[in-house]
């Protein structure tokens, strides 16, 4: 699967920049993540929180997402690591799904890696963003 271009707000770029000078020190998995959200990162387009396009996933949008095996439903909402609980559909960025998404819009289908190997998946709908909601400090 092709890289499509990606957006991040510049508030939400600073905030994950410093998640990553904090993780510099983790465990080999931990880094493993760390290095998958600075390879997106490095390739973003990065934006002021009131341009981003408001179909775009960027920190604590809640998203409708649905795998392209099963055609199942999910409901998540894009989370800093201290944040996260599955129960709720809170999912942290340095989940390799929350990596994956973010950034990307509405219609893109999105891969990750898992034990068994690659799960395919298309963000169907943005049901909140912050910036689209004028919420520029979440």
């Amino acid at each position: 699967m092709e890289a499509r271009d990606i957006y991040i707000t510049e508030h939400d770029l600073t905030r994950l920049k410093q998640l990553l000078q904090v993780g510099i020190g983790s465990a080999e998995r931990d880094r493993e993540l760390l290095d998958s959200l600075r390879s997106e990162l490095d390739r973003a387009h990065i934006v002021e929180p009131a341009t981003v396009p408001h179909d775009v996933v960027t920190m604590h949008s809640r998203v409708r997402l649905k795998d392209l095996e099963t055609n199942e439903e999910m409901l998540y909402t894009l989370v800093f690591p201290a944040e996260a609980d599955l129960e709720q559909g809170k999912i942290s960025i340095l989940a390799p799904m929350g990596t994956a998404m973010l950034g990307y819009g509405v219609g893109d289908e999105v891969q990750w890696r898992v034990p068994g190997g690659n799960r395919k998946f298309r963000i169907e709908e943005v049901l909140y963003q912050p910036e689209a909601a004028g919420h520029y400090n979440l």
